[in-house]
């Protein structure tokens, strides 16, 4: 398994149900998530994260995808993101977080599963809660710790 990647981008929106926009810096807040996100909160997934070797699958099948299409908070390289185990530990940019979730059920089909019939984010997202503060933007590293 990789223990390195790369930060492609950093995404926000400011409410739920619409893609997220990237950002040049993100901070990363314990026990709420990346400031200024609709997301953030004080639950267990309050960042989430999806490579951009899955947004890559859904451009494969003709959609017009880029990162925070899929309402992800973090687009990543170079790590499977998927095969992590929850409660593994990795720094993101100069945050300290550990995942807490991989995947998730998809209520409602979104746009994106409505053009494709399908979607890569309920399989290959995952969800990480922040343990120690820190920044984040395109081109910090991804380090895998345990």
């Amino acid at each position: 398994m990789n223990n390195t990647g790369e930060i492609v981008a950093v995404c926000t929106s400011n409410r739920k149900g619409i893609p997220k926009r990237p950002i040049a810096r993100g901070t990363l807040k314990v026990n709420w998530g990346l400031d200024g996100d609709a997301h953030a909160g004080n639950w267990h997934r309050q960042v989430s994260l999806l490579a951009i070797e899955s947004i890559n699958k859904m451009r494969e099948k003709g959609l017009n995808v880029h990162p925070g299409s899929f309402a992800e908070n973090i687009t990543t390289k170079g790590i499977e993101l998927y095969t992590l185990p929850v409660g593994t530990s990795m720094r993101l940019g100069t945050a300290l977080v550990r995942v807490t979730q991989i995947g998730k059920e998809c209520h409602t089909k979104c746009a994106i599963y409505q053009q494709a019939g399908d979607c890569v984010m309920p399989r290959e997202g995952i969800f990480v809660e922040i343990l120690e503060p820190g920044t984040v933007a395109a081109g910090d590293a991804v380090e895998i710790l345990a």
